[in-house]
């Protein structure tokens, strides 16, 4: 190869080598950028007619010729050539082809610094939008099956052994709150990503008198960023997603890696909507929760991710290093995996199935009541909670060496080991009492599930 790239080849004599061009072309990977950065160069040229730095024809044949090269990608008629790098060059290359000379007029007051970050910067603003809708889809069908099952007993696990007596609506508003909470991560991110980069140029501003506030209005940020060297050099926005996604992710694996358990055999709590599960190649009985395994899986790609792009970060130097360029790929796989992950779990839960009966049943053994006995020591028999633990400790070790539920153990056994325990005393140990008297605020008590459910 002996042509220079035609963007930027009049400082070199030599044509890039073909490994060269496969470790330095990121076009394969950031052609899906092709309708921002053409919405962004749209906004360009548009501010440089404004300021008189192109006419207006020049600017309106920029205009028209980047509407039609969107045309030609969304039509799949656009040669994607690896030696123009990139999307950008590609875009702007076939744009020259397409009016002339006036084409290469574009790229005046701005770089490839800004111009990349910026249309980055509005790729992932719309991705946080994207996330924010469908983890609203996904807590309502939390919400929705929540108040189906506001009185339905369960048992809630510590250390995944039976802890206390909750409803399966309480158990699902659990993920609702976590689900919740990475709304407002991506919200905010949204904002702190309110600024635009272009016309940063390449690291120190641009010498034209460019009107920064009207490109980042065009684009629907709220203003400029302060900054040019910070402004090229920033892919906070980047990591910021990636750590929002794993968190999310994260939640997605924990609710998946559950459904798992509470589907198997030992447990029958649920059943997974056949759709999302799968047989085995040897053995007909088997319905495998193969699409929560992957769930629980897929939170894997996403923190390495995260991992990847901030090792890619950590040492780089103002301004601008093309290891930059790596941000893209991990990114999109990241959003592409978040997406699936969110809509496959929205479906499962939607089509999920209770078994009550199984539930309750699992409550017959752990003691699931323990706590209410020595609640009710503390408020009747007036005794300081760590005395009432120690006592509720020995009834409970009677019981598991007869073999017996809490509520099965004799009065006289009791008050051998606690004279002011009294008949009423049985009146707390039974699940569902234990259940409706946890009544404080985000208790487990129906009315005031009930009611959290309803303040969204």
């Amino acid at each position: 190869m002996t042509k220079t790239n035609q963007m930027w080849g009049g400082r070199f004599d030599k044509a890039p080598t073909e490994l060269m061009l496969e470790i330095n072309s990121s076009l394969s990977v950031d052609k899906r950028l092709y309708r921002q950065d053409i919405t962004g160069s749209i906004a360009h040229a548009k501010m440089l007619a404004k300021q008189g730095i192109l006419s207006i024809d020049e600017s309106q044949k920029i205009i028209d010729g980047l509407k039609i090269v969107l045309n030609e990608i969304e039509g799949n008629n656009f040669e994607f050539k690896q030696e123009l790098e990139d999307i950008h060059m590609a875009i702007e290359s076939r744009l020259k082809e397409l009016i002339g000379d006036v084409g290469g007029k574009l790229h005046t007051a701005r770089s490839r610094n800004d111009q990349v970050a910026t249309d980055f910067k509005i790729f992932v603003r719309e991705e946080c939008q994207k996330d924010i809708l469908l983890l609203k889809e996904l807590r309502k069908q939390l919400k929705t099956k929540a108040k189906e099952h506001i009185k339905t007993i369960m048992p809630g696990f510590t250390h995944l052994q039976v802890a206390q007596p909750v409803s399966f609506g309480f158990y699902l508003h659990a993920y609702y709150e976590m689900f919740g909470r990475d709304i407002k991560r991506f919200e905010n991110a949204f904002d702190v990503m309110d600024e635009c980069p272009l016309g940063s140029a390449a690291l120190a501003g641009t010498t034209f008198d460019a009107d920064r506030f009207f490109t980042a209005k065009e684009l629907g940020f709220k203003q400029p960023t302060k900054n040019a060297m910070d402004s090229v050099s920033d892919r906070d926005f980047v990591l910021e997603y990636l750590s929002i996604a794993s968190i999310c992710s994260m939640h997605i694996s924990r609710l998946a890696e559950e459904l798992v358990i509470f589907s198997s055999q030992p447990f029958s709590f649920v059943k997974i909507p056949q759709e999302y599960t799968s047989g085995s190649s040897i053995m007909p009985q088997k319905c495998n929760p193969d699409a929560c395994e992957l769930l629980r899986a897929k939170s894997g790609r996403v923190f390495g991710g995260l991992i990847s792009f901030l090792t890619t970060m950590k040492g780089l130097p103002l301004a601008y290093s093309k290891d930059m360029q790596e941000d893209k790929e991990c990114l999109f796989n990241v959003c592409d995996t978040l997406s699936l992950s969110l809509k496959v779990l929205s479906e499962i839960i939607s089509g999920i199935e209770a078994c009550p009966q199984n539930m309750l049943n699992a409550l017959e053994k752990g003691f699931p009541t323990a706590t209410d006995l020595a609640d009710w020591l503390v408020k009747k028999a007036n005794i300081p909670f760590r005395d009432a633990h120690h006592i509720t400790g020995k009834i409970v070790k009677f019981a598991e060496q007869h073999n017996m539920r809490l509520m099965d153990v004799p009065l006289k056994e009791m008050q051998s080991v606690c004279p002011k325990i009294t008949q009423d005393v049985y009146n707390v140990l039974n699940v569902e009492a234990s259940m409706n008297a946890r009544n404080s605020y985000g208790g487990t008590a129906p009315e005031q599930v009930k009611a959290r459910l309803n303040e969204d």
